[in-house]
């Protein structure tokens, strides 16, 4: 009778990395880092703890390689968005949309981003901190363009309102992840009336 971790055999290198980062991102996401062992990892998929050494080399570097997948997947799709030339509380609104609907399928992304058990130095760390940096980029570029709509250019006043929106970014993503009965668009929706009751702007046709 062959072995539970045989199946290895004749599975595509690249299609067996992409089972072990797409398992442990999952794991590390839900369980957290401290929780998660490399064990737990290589279960699910039929392979022994050692294989999945033997692809990244250590539990920090598995973690590095989720958190570089994930932070490549967020940064990107904000990415787009900013390229399609939308500016103000309407960039905001379709920035927010598209995380959203990248999440709904794989909402454990999110949370391994803001894991407090994560590796404070190391390659889990420095991946991290590049994400962070250009993900920060991202919202200083589109809240400059936000305050400058209003007339509002005073550099401190960005670097604040930078801060804000950075908070209320993750205040509403964290919410709807506590809140499993909510699909994307209705999210999306609710952040439509927030944000219109905030400012009191007619932002009914914004997503439309």
């Amino acid at each position: 009778m062959p072995r539970p971790n045989a199946g290895t055999k004749g599975v595509p290198r690249a299609d067996r990395e992409e089972q072990i980062l797409e398992t442990a991102t999952r794991l590390f996401g839900t369980l957290g880092f401290a929780a998660t062992s490399v064990a737990a990892v290589a279960e699910p998929i039929g392979i022994s703890k050692p294989m999945v050494y033997s692809y990244f080399g250590s539990k920090d570097r598995l973690y590095g390689a989720c958190l570089r997948r994930a932070g490549e997947q967020l940064a990107v799709e904000m990415e787009r968005i900013a390229r399609t030339g939308v500016v103000g509380l309407e960039r905001g609104l379709r920035t927010l949309d598209g995380i959203f609907v990248l999440l709904e399928p794989q909402p454990w992304m999110w949370r391994m981003l803001f894991d407090p058990t994560a590796p404070r130095e190391g390659e889990a760390a420095e991946v991290m901190a590049s994400y962070t940096a250009r993900i920060t980029a991202l919202a200083h570029e589109g809240v400059g363009e936000l305050m400058s709509l209003v007339g509002v250019t005073d550099a401190l006043d960005v670097s604040a309102m930078v801060s804000v929106w950075i908070s209320i970014f993750d205040s509403l993503v964290d919410w709807w992840l506590d809140h499993p009965d909510q699909d994307a668009a209705a999210m999306t929706q609710r952040c439509v009336r927030l944000f219109a009751a905030v400012t009191r702007a007619d932002l009914g046709s914004v997503l439309a």
